[in-house]
């Protein structure tokens, strides 16, 4: 599942701003039941297409890149926390895991599986702003191996955002039939990204 994307795909996309990526959207028409019955049933098959949710505790975490952490800890700080995002899993990521499971009603164990991803992340879109957006641009930069410098991650959802975001899914959609490129980072765009699909 993991393929490279590359600097170039994303940064092509880029350079054409968020009018060029309209281009490759495949937003479904609003208006009818049936337009939202496929819509629904497309974001279910997907999700099976996608590699599991990272499971991830206390440690070095060796299966996963740091960028996988860094999400975790931006998204526990969308929700409150106050993590110094480096990547690492140490006894504060833990701690805020367990207070942000504890307040849930999930499992509290330190864990960062399923279950607590999936609480964890929150919808962004164009307009959007914070640690959430910091979380989507970090893996972005990760998968152009730019360090940084292909978004600035800055938790402004703007036209570049935006257009890295479609390209992602364009990319995902060649690999995953029925996987939306709507520039949305909802459920599906985020599993794809925890699990550094299209990364090297």
């Amino acid at each position: 599942m993991k393929t490279t994307i590359g600097a170039v795909a994303v940064t092509a996309v880029l350079a054409t701003g968020a009018a060029g990526a309209g281009a490759i959207s495949a937003v479904p028409a609003a208006g009818s039941v049936a337009t939202v019955s496929a819509t629904l049933m497309s974001a279910t098959v997907p999700a099976q297409a996608l590699q599991p949710w990272p499971i991830l505790r206390q440690g070095p975490n060796s299966l996963w890149p740091r960028v996988t952490v860094r999400s975790a800890q931006y998204l526990l700080n969308a929700h409150g926390a106050r993590l110094r995002v480096d990547g690492v899993f140490g006894v504060s990521t833990k701690a805020a895991v367990l207070k942000f499971q504890r307040a849930h009603r999930l499992t509290a164990d330190g864990v960062v599986g399923p279950k607590t991803w999936r609480a964890l992340i929150i919808t962004v879109r164009a307009g959007s702003t914070g640690s959430a957006v910091r979380a989507v641009q970090d893996q972005i930069n990760f998968r152009n191996n730019r360090n940084g410098h292909t978004l600035n991650v800055d938790g402004i959802f703007g036209p570049r955002t935006a257009a890295a975001v479609r390209a992602f899914q364009q990319a995902m959609s060649h690999q995953v039939r029925g996987f939306p490129v709507d520039g949305i980072v909802g459920p599906l765009t985020w599993q794809a990204l925890v699990t550094e699909a299209l990364s090297g």
